[in-house]
């Protein structure tokens, strides 16, 4: 089975006749009339009653047709994707951590540009996810928080997958907690603060 001779099958189902369906594809009847003989042969089904007055469909070839249409469609959308350069969009893709202002940039980007021409995407992930992600070129930029105490393993990561680093801000680090939280009314927080404590 063929593509061509799906868009035979279904050229004639539209047309009602092997003639019209001929002249339309811009080949001889029996040239097309061979083609679906030789596809119905091979699924071993009847697609058309031939008559003197045209074609009909039968009760296998509607359902062969039902198939054979979605499949085509699904062809021609794949070749207008490829072939229509026009119709191409550049993908970029941001990975990062949780951060706010991170996802109102990317916001604000997608509605600078517009899809249109390109083909956004945004994913929020763990650390080593964001390196792989950008390391392996599944997205263009990775957006990650350095600091004195992680700043060594970072750059040491970004090495071994041949990334560099660049700072964009720099920001401080806050703690959310509950109003109830033991450490809520302190004043200032120490990394003594940070063991277990029970809730």
């Amino acid at each position: 089975m063929t593509l061509q001779q799906l868009l035979y099958v279904l050229t004639v189902s539209d047309e009602k006749t092997m003639n019209k369906a001929a002249e339309k594809l811009f080949v001889s009847q029996p040239t097309l009339t061979s083609a679906i003989q030789s596809l119905e042969k091979e699924l071993n089904i009847q697609i058309f009653n031939r008559t003197s007055h045209g074609v009909t469909v039968t009760q296998q070839g509607q359902e062969f047709l039902t198939y054979a249409r979605q499949l085509y469609q699904q062809y021609e959308l794949l070749k207008n994707r490829y072939e229509d350069e026009s119709l191409r969009r550049i993908k970029f893709r941001v990975s990062c951590q949780h951060y706010s202002f991170a996802t109102k940039a990317f916001v604000d980007t997608v509605k600078k540009y517009g899809t249109s021409k390109y083909d956004f995407a945004i994913s929020e992930t763990k650390t080593m996810h964001v390196i792989e992600d950008v390391g392996n070129s599944l997205s263009e930029i990775g957006i990650l928080y350095l600091s004195n105490y992680n700043r060594h393993f970072m750059m040491k990561q970004f090495d071994e997958w041949n990334l560099e680093f660049h700072k964009l801000a720099d920001c401080d680090a806050f703690v959310y907690l509950y109003k109830g939280h033991p450490l809520a009314k302190e004043n200032q927080l120490r990394m003594k603060n940070y063991c277990p404590i029970p809730i």
